[in-house]
């Protein structure tokens, strides 16, 4: 079996879509745990929904957050960990030791890096006047959203849309593209 941890802030709608493509097996994979720097995240409760173990990080240091977050993971199967709206960097031992993939919600590299996350990209492209805009999933390196790009996809703005619109539009198109490229993982295709 193909064993995803996968980290969380907030709401974890992206999580859910995940545990339902599990759930329609359209994904040969299972969830070992969800991991969350916000004790109130609702990721959580859809965690222990589906019967997936939990664990809430308790404290902000970066060095410390690293070794307990690698301890902890050493006593899970572990073949990908996903980042599915975590807005903490990762440390040097878990990027050392596992492959960590994020989705984020714009075309990067535009509209990337610290503090750059949900409405606030939606606003700046909004503002900025694109055309177009999409979700990017990449391998997770040492800086914010600088990692080699996996896969985009462009989203059509329309001069009417509104930063809701154009968030509605993202995550719609960036939950499917992350399962896709979950299959991917799971086939041995990347």
């Amino acid at each position: 079996m193909y064993n995803l941890v996968v980290f969380a802030s907030g709401n974890g709608s992206t999580l859910q879509s995940i545990i339902d493509s599990i759930s329609n097996h359209k994904l040969e994979a299972k969830i070992s745990l969800v991991i969350s720097d916000n004790p109130d995240a609702y990721a959580l409760k859809r965690a222990e929904l589906n019967n997936i173990d939990t664990y809430v990080i308790q404290n902000n240091d970066f060095n410390r957050i690293d070794s307990e977050l690698s301890e902890l993971l050493s006593s899970y199967p572990v073949n990908l960990i996903v980042l599915a709206g975590y807005l903490k960097m990762i440390g040097p031992k878990l990027i050392e030791n596992y492959t960590i993939i994020n989705t984020h919600p714009s075309l990067l590299p535009k509209y990337g890096g610290k503090g750059m996350h949900g409405m606030h990209v939606h606003e700046a492209v909004v503002n900025s006047k694109e055309y177009f805009t999409g979700p990017t999933v990449h391998f997770v390196n040492q800086e914010y959203d600088k990692g080699e790009i996996i896969s985009q996809t462009k989203v059509e703005i329309l001069p009417t849309d509104t930063i809701e619109d154009v968030s509605d539009k993202v995550q719609a198109i960036e939950k499917i593209q992350l399962n896709q490229v979950l299959k991917r993982f799971v086939n041995h295709e990347l």
